[in-house]
C-alpha cells in the first residue's frame, strides 16, 4: 500500500461517471456525431480508454505520451466491448499504481511532451480526465435529448 492507493475511493467515484454514461447510452447513441469536426460519442468513449492506457504506461515508465490507439476502431460502436476493455484497463491501472514504491511517488516525475509533474499530480490529472470526459459526454446527451444519469448531473451539471 502506498499514498496513492488511499485515493482510490475518490477515483472509483469519479470513474463511475464513465460507467454510468456508458450504461445510459445505446449502441445507436454511440454512432451519434455532433456537427462539425467532432468524434462520435463512441469515439469519445474509445478516446477515454486510450487516454487511460497512456496514463498506465506513464505510471509504468515515467514517460507519458498520448500515442496509444486501440487496435480495433470498431470498439467505439460496441458497449459490451467498451465495458470489458474498461474493466481490464481499470484493473491494470490499479495494479500499476499499487506497485509503485512510496519513494518513487515522492521523488520521481512523469515526463510529458510539454511538461512534467510529480507522480501524485499526474494521478490527480488522470482523475480529472473523467471529469472532462463527463463534461464532453453531457453535451452529446443534451444533443440527443437524453437525460443524464443522476450522479452525472450532480457531478457535472
Amino acid at each position: 500500500m502506498n499514498s496513492l492507493t488511499q485515493m482510490f475511493d475518490i477515483l472509483h467515484m469519479t470513474v463511475k461517471l464513465r460507467d454510468l454514461l456508458l450504461e445510459a447510452s445505446s449502441e445507436e447513441d454511440l454512432a451519434y456525431r455532433l456537427p462539425g469536426d467532432n468524434p462520435t460519442l463512441g469515439e469519445l468513449f474509445r478516446e477515454l480508454g486510450e487516454t487511460e492506457q497512456s496514463y498506465i504506461d506513464g505510471f509504468k515508465n515515467f514517460k507519458h505520451d498520448f500515442d496509444y490507439r486501440h487496435p480495433d476502431p470498431t470498439i467505439a460502436r460496441n458497449k459490451a466491448k467498451l465495458a470489458e476493455w474498461y474493466t481490464a484497463l481499470d484493473a491494470e491501472l490499479e495494479a500499476v499504481v499499487e506497485a509503485l514504491p512510496e519513494e518513487d511517488i515522492q521523488t520521481k516525475t512523469i515526463v510529458r511532451p510539454y511538461w512534467e509533474a510529480p507522480v501524485t499530480i499526474m494521478f490527480h490529472t488522470y482523475r480529472e480526465c473523467y471529469l472532462i470526459f463527463g463534461g464532453k459526454a453531457s453535451v452529446y446527451f443534451r444533443a440527443l435529448k437524453k437525460p443524464l444519469p443522476e450522479q452525472v448531473m450532480w457531478w457535472i451539471g
